[in-house]
């Protein structure tokens, strides 16, 4: 495992104890992209899918660790992440174990976020994340994070 993998699992596990549970994991961190996993077994609910507050979760988390990933890369440190709002659609019934995977946004909208955080200590950006099951995307999430000091 990657030292920024580790890092950002460990992370997780210790401020945000629900990961542990969850089972989530970070699988991979590579080409402005963070893939995230969220097993089936931890998470099954009464239909034997994955309960849908578990997916909501990894979704979020998926883009709560790319922006902590790459503000650690851009050399910004000692703000602190929230999200905002969030909106999410589940088309599709996650069987299997999952992936939450987020990308990075048009470059020119990581450009302005960090500018302005760096001008005003406060910034939005909305990131996009998705989970992936059995090769098909299952959830799509939007989310509006905030960063401040």
């Amino acid at each position: 495992m990657s030292d920024d993998r580790r890092y950002l699992e460990q992370l997780l596990h210790q401020d945000i104890p629900l990961t542990q549970a969850l089972g989530l994991r970070v699988q991979g961190w590579a080409d402005g992209e963070l893939r995230l996993g969220l097993p089936l077994e931890p998470n099954l609910n009464h239909k034997s899918s994955m309960f849908g507050g578990s997916l909501y979760c990894g979704a979020v988390l998926a883009g709560w660790g790319w922006l902590h990933l790459s503000l650690r890369e851009a050399g910004v440190a000692g703000g602190h992440i929230v999200i905002q709002q969030g909106q999410i659609d589940y088309p599709q019934p996650v069987l299997a174990d999952a992936v939450a995977v987020c990308a990075a946004p048009a470059a020119a909208e990581w450009e302005r976020f960090l500018a302005l955080y760096r001008r005003r200590g406060l910034a939005r950006i909305k990131l996009h994340s998705r989970i992936l099951a059995g090769g098909a995307e299952a959830v799509r999430f939007s989310g509006q994070y905030v960063l401040h000091r």
